[in-house]
């Protein structure tokens, strides 16, 4: 199932449908974060404030994610007014033009879970689901995409630049079926 996801033409197909979903999904999201004034403080007060817990014995479901969440990302809620807005832009235009496909989903994947652990659920199950089949499917997920241009590039100027002499062999197409 994996060797088929990874390589076969057709997944790259239903892949690529897929992808350009959930770009359109994550670009709408951050593009009306970034136009229209966002303000993650209420958001994060109220993971803080009502935070996921596990039901028989009311103790917190996510103890290090609501730490960080008062240590951390309140004191400093200006970067994160900044930084979800562009990061969901960013992800949706990388899962629409299919450059850099694999980075985007997980990336993508990453904010959901985030999401997910503050305790909004929505349609954050749903984009994880179809998410990880991107980010599984990796350079085959970008296929047609900007991928196709963008991973031979990188391959062969960025990586001679390391030192690599081989390409990684998970990178190379097997089979056309």
């Amino acid at each position: 199932m994996m060797n088929w996801l990874r390589t076969n033409v057709y997944a790259s197909g239903i892949l690529a449908l897929i992808r350009i979903y959930l770009g359109y999904e994550w670009l709408t999201a951050g593009w009306h974060k970034l136009t229209s004034g966002f303000d993650a403080s209420k958001y994060l007060e109220n993971a803080v404030n009502k935070p996921v817990l596990e039901s028989g014995t009311e103790s917190l479901m996510y103890p290090n994610f609501v730490a960080f969440v008062k240590s951390f990302a309140l004191p400093y809620v200006e970067v994160f007014n900044f930084l979800i807005p562009l990061g969901e832009f960013l992800v949706g235009l990388g899962l629409l033009l299919g450059v850099l496909t694999t980075a985007a989903a997980f990336c993508g994947l990453l904010m959901n879970f985030m999401f997910m652990f503050a305790g909004t659920v929505s349609s954050n199950p749903w984009m994880i689901l179809l998410g990880f089949f991107v980010a599984a499917a990796g350079y085959n997920a970008g296929r047609f995409g900007g991928d196709y241009w963008v991973i031979p590039w990188i391959r062969s100027h960025l990586l001679q630049r390391w030192g690599r002499k081989e390409h990684a062999p998970y990178l190379k197409v097997v089979s056309k079926m």
